[in-house]
């Protein structure tokens, strides 16, 4: 019997529904641990290069001006090992390297709305796919691109910046057709927590393949990798599951009966209202205040690590890697814990969603002003970033899959655009941290810091304030308002 016109509809709490079926070795599950692989990929064969450039680059020309603060004494002793050092070495200076290493975004930015269209309109499956094989064969010319000149590198890394562009609204775009509501943040955080385990093995291992052998295996083994996974994404995943081959019958009877009343059969995009919704500018600044303080340290922890605190560069790899190992662990659980609100305790989905984002970017903002105010305390400086990157985790059940909530159908897209936005600041943000930090003074440090905690807690401020858990009137078909 259909509800009446503006009663709640809640399809897996209060309508009769199909047992639910088991996680282990279902279909909805197999396509998350295919796209945590594909996704830790993807974040491999972003970084590898921030990795493989201090190898590429003649000592004498890489950050002339960078001077390393005396503050702190000398850490590590180093234990020499050969290194290998066959690798072509460039003389490149440090405004050369902040344009390859600044031209992935560039490709990365203009791919992420028309990613999100497309992936509505031709399925997630291949255009996730060929994003991340496109990916893969760049990375594989990259040796030939830094041989023939800069300018074919930094074109190079905008192509690749180009096939990642549409990872993100693409998988969204595949769990609108595949999660049902009360299982999304279980399913989404472990097919993006390859993301953070992406950096955490690409970063260390870059740094060892560098050192034992030569920085073109960094682009030749991550970007075999990515074809291999190809191969099986191809051959194992279907856009829906009613195009999939081995799905059972009660799985799919499961998640096509939780979504019935949360997708738009409309054809066309309602973008006036969709770009009119504050709950969706709620996600825009959320995300971006997020990315800030993520790119920022991303790109520049390893040079607080050598110029402040003085780590040698293999422990350097390691320690800073370990902050986004906490953030995946985080990650995975605080999907699981997410659901188990909604599902068991009967908490609000925009309860959660704001309880988790809040927890996501003011716990990170108040260990991270805190790391610049403990000196040379080497443990604590690694204990208060790895701990402000692990809470950071939370906001994967946050804000970042909120899109699903509100409006299911068009998750790519929406992703697309708060995904826009929120590439902005991996481009201005480590240039402005770059800016503020000639003489590596410890005060330098503290206020990269403070501007990433401000961010951080204005974004939580107006996420809590404006955000919503429910599918929008614009983004079903009938305009009906649901509840998840």
């Amino acid at each position: 019997m259909e509800p009446e016109e503006g009663e709640d509809r809640t399809p897996l709490l209060k309508e009769p529904q199909p047992d639910k079926v088991p996680a282990c070795c279902s279909a909805r599950y197999n396509l998350a641990l295919l796209a945590c692989f594909g996704f830790f990929l993807v974040y491999a064969l972003r970084v590898n290069l921030s990795v493989a450039l201090v190898d590429m680059v003649e000592p004498n020309t890489s950050s002339a001006k960078n001077v390393t603060s005396n503050v702190c004494p000398e850490h590590s002793s180093t234990i020499n090992v050969p290194r290998n050092t066959t690798g072509e070495k460039y003389s490149w200076d440090a405004e050369t390297q902040g344009w390859i290493l600044g031209s992935f975004f560039y490709g990365y930015i203009i791919t992420q709305i028309p990613g999100g269209y497309l992936a509505s309109r031709i399925g997630g499956k291949l255009l996730l796919g060929f994003g991340i094989f496109g990916t893969s064969v760049f990375t594989l010319l990259t040796p030939l691109a830094a041989n023939l000149g800069v300018g074919y590198l930094i074109a190079v890394r905008a192509l690749e910046g180009l096939g990642e562009g549409v990872t993100f609204p693409a998988m969204h775009s595949m769990w609108s057709s595949w999660a049902p509501p009360l299982e999304r943040s279980k399913l989404l955080s472990i097919s993006y927590a390859g993301a953070q385990l992406g950096t955490v093995v690409s970063l260390p291992l870059s740094g060892l393949i560098c050192y034992y052998m030569n920085w073109v295996y960094v682009f030749y083994i991550f970007g075999a990798l990515g074809i291999l996974w190809w191969f099986f994404w191809m051959l194992l995943v279907s856009d829906t599951p009613e195009t999939h081959r081995s799905i059972s019958h009660a799985e799919r009877e499961y998640i096509l009966s939780s979504l019935k009343d949360q997708l738009s059969t409309q054809k066309s995009v309602p973008w006036r209202p969709m770009l009119g919704s504050l709950p969706l500018w709620a996600i825009v600044v959320a995300h971006f205040s997020y990315n800030w303080t993520f790119y920022t340290l991303l790109t520049l922890l390893p040079t607080y690590m050598k110029e402040i605190l003085r780590f040698d560069a293999q422990e350097n790899g390691f320690l800073s890697a370990l902050p986004y190992f906490g953030c995946w662990l985080c990650i995975i659980l605080s999907g699981q814990i997410a659901d188990y609100l909604r599902e068991k305790q009967n908490f609000s989905t925009v309860c959660v969603r704001k309880c988790f984002t809040l927890i996501g970017m003011i716990g990170p903002a108040l260990f991270l002003v805190a790391a610049g105010f403990i000196g040379c305390n080497y443990a604590l400086a690694v204990a208060f970033v790895t701990i402000s990157t692990t809470l950071g985790g939370f906001c994967t059940s946050g804000y970042s899959i909120n899109h699903l909530d509100i409006a299911p159908s068009y998750a790519g897209i929406l992703l697309g655009i708060t995904n826009s936005f929120a590439t902005i600041p991996g481009m201005v943000g480590p240039v402005i941290a770059k800016s503020l930090t000639h003489n590596n003074t410890v005060e330098e440090w503290q206020m990269v810091f403070y501007i990433a905690a401000s961010i951080n807690l204005f974004g939580a401020i107006f996420f809590a304030l404006f955000a919503s858990g429910e599918v929008q009137d614009w983004a079903v078909s009938g305009y009906h308002l649901h509840r998840n």
